[in-house]
């Protein structure tokens, strides 16, 4: 089959590798000029599949409610909320009683695991070397943080995931950095989970669906999909003109090297068997005209990346994997020489205005772990948005529209169910039986 594949992000980079393995033609049109430059571009790089959990959840909306006016806080609201935003948080604040949350939380677990053993597998058939390190230690740092984890712990414990509540002293033996100035009460320890440069793999795995035959086509927007047994999608793919240095001090989901200014071309159709949508908040422009409207939303988060400071007598000081620091949400990772810090939740807004308040939360909480362990003046700071369905899930399998097929809506979890979502829908596209239960993942859910 010829299948198109809108979007290069890490969830549609993984999807064309595996349509590629299938034996399909594959053809990627992306809109920016490499693979994960805007969502999957500087994530936290987590893989934690026993924490990908919906953020509709029971007690949610008095949380967020009651965060508003904290300096620093893990959820945010711009003043400007649009129409289609209210909406979504209206959805959203449906979707916290405790059986749909519990149903959502089943669906994403069951393909976060399946997703973790994919990645796995790909990891080690292919031989991908990518920055990576195994262990994750959630920090808390009172007991209060404890009892409000406790019930989480409880289901982790359900599922039989394997970790352990440590107290103190060994948070600081399983990362011996640990400013010992920062009160810490207990800690979860997943052992078994992981960190990975989520970037740095989508170009790896490009390379290999290339030798498969896959084609990328950047700097390419996709303008309208006509569905049908064969059907068509018009594109218009800019041509490089002249170079002009744009170095914004602030990366908005895009790389910071020199950007090449980009000239329009006339649009081109091209017929395919199929064409399958993973291109985030940009399929909701696609499909409207179509009739089909996915409340998809920019949940927006935010990181900093910046070199770890060299010392000769303690080469591998800073942290050892990733933590969370479960009182602010906000993951801190180790990437090779570097150090990550990532988190924050902002609805509403523009990928081109960041907020200084969270900027300021993921310093302070990299500072009162790792005070002084990376080059701040290097740093690189990102804004992303992680386009969610309000209900937490995402939406895998045929659109109902002839020939359309949807890979969307995985909002903070992209990385964590990427590999996963991917096989999933190759098996669907090609007729197969799926290795896992799909209830509840397909778009019937949100009719």
């Amino acid at each position: 089959m010829r299948v198109a594949v809108i979007g290069a992000g890490i969830v549609g980079v993984t999807t064309a590798y595996e349509l590629a393995a299938d034996g399909h033609e594959v053809t990627v049109l992306e809109r920016r000029g490499s693979v994960a430059a805007e969502t999957s571009f500087a994530n936290a790089g987590v893989v934690s599949p026993g924490y990908v959990t919906p953020w509709a959840a029971p007690g949610m909306p008095a949380k967020v409610l009651g965060m508003l006016f904290s300096r620093h806080t893990p959820v945010r609201l711009r003043p400007t909320l649009d129409p289609a935003t209210l909406r979504w948080l209206w959805s959203w604040w449906r979707a916290c009683d405790a059986a749909t949350w519990q149903a959502n939380r089943t669906r994403m677990q069951r393909l976060a695991f399946f997703s973790r053993e994919r990645l796995h597998e790909l990891t080690r058939r292919l031989k991908l070397d990518y920055e990576h390190g195994t262990g994750y230690l959630v920090l808390l740092r009172t007991p209060k943080d404890l009892a409000i984890a406790r019930p989480g712990l409880k289901l982790l414990a359900d599922l039989g995931y394997r970790f352990h509540l440590v107290d103190a002293a060994r948070c600081r033996e399983i990362e011996p950095d640990l400013s010992p100035d920062t009160p810490l009460h207990a800690g979860v320890h997943l052992p078994t989970d992981e960190v990975g440069n989520c970037r740095q793999f989508a170009h790896l795995l490009r390379s290999e669906a290339q030798k498969l035959g896959a084609q990328f086509h950047f700097h390419t927007t996709v303008e309208r999909i006509v569905p049908g047994s064969v059907a068509q999608v018009m594109h218009r793919t800019q041509a490089a003109g002249e170079a002009t240095q744009l170095m914004p001090d602030f990366d908005s989901a895009v790389d910071s090297g020199p950007r090449t200014e980009v000239l329009p071309m006339p649009a081109s159709t091209d017929e395919f068997d199929a064409v399958v949508l993973c291109a985030a908040l940009g399929a909701t422009a696609l499909l409207r005209p179509l009739g089909l409207r996915l409340p998809l939303q920019a949940v927006h988060g935010y990181s900093v990346t910046a070199p770890l400071r060299r010392h000769a007598a303690h080469p591998d000081h800073g942290p050892r994997s990733a933590l969370m620091d479960e009182r602010y949400k906000v993951a801190i990772s180790r990437l090779g020489s570097r150090v990550r810090v990532a988190g924050g939740a902002e609805i509403g807004g523009s990928l081109a205005r960041p907020n200084s308040g969270s900027l300021a939360t993921l310093y302070k909480v990299l500072h009162d772990w790792y005070p002084g362990v990376a080059s701040l003046s290097q740093a690189q700071r990102w804004k992303g948005a992680r386009p969610m369905l309000p209900d937490g899930p995402p939406v895998l399998g045929a659109s109902g529209l002839a020939g359309v097929w949807l890979n969307l809506g995985h909002g903070s979890s992209g990385w964590a169910l990427a590999c996963g979502s991917a096989r999933v829908l190759a098996d669907q596209v090609a007729g197969r039986a799926s290795a896992i239960d799909l209830e509840g993942l397909g778009i019937e859910r949100l009719r």
